[in-house]
């Protein structure tokens, strides 16, 4: 029987002693996905077909935190210097499953779109976008911490 543990999947921002994400909201705690697919298909008027490698590999990174999380200041902290530096420096972004040994990981990511903001009586989820214009899966993923 296989096992799950979602304390066993880590995300580490701004490379080795980096800082590590925590705070996690209900439900998905990180999406990870490729902007493309890797590879299409185009079907010929005699039904033949061909398929053609897409080599972009960008992606997007969704993380979502409780409202009181404190990796929403980290988080806030590289917006920040984004927007004063008028284009701070990308970080590094690594995603780790221990459970399964999966690596989503990229070098060059930077925050897309802070999360809205909600108010109420209680506690809301941030969905925080990041981006990066290179995303590697796997025994690709070149972790550095």
């Amino acid at each position: 029987m296989n096992q799950y543990d979602p304390k066993n999947v880590t995300i580490i921002i701004g490379g080795e002693g980096g800082s590590v994400i925590s705070g996690f909201a209900d439900g998905a705690m990180v999406t990870v996905a490729r902007d493309e697919d890797e590879w299409t298909l185009a079907i010929g008027t005699d039904g033949e077909g061909t398929r053609s490698k897409t080599n972009n590999k960008s992606g997007t990174i969704m993380i979502s935190l409780m409202q009181s999380s404190p990796s929403n200041e980290t988080l806030e902290s590289y917006a920040l210097a984004d927007d004063v530096q008028g284009g701070g420096k990308p970080f590094d972004i690594q995603i780790k499953d221990v459970n399964g040994n999966k690596l989503h990981h990229a070098e060059q990511a930077w925050i897309q779109k802070r999360p809205d903001a909600e108010y109420g009586r209680e506690a809301t989820a941030r969905e925080w976008t990041i981006r990066t214009d290179i995303l590697t899966h796997g025994a690709q993923a070149a972790p550095t911490v």
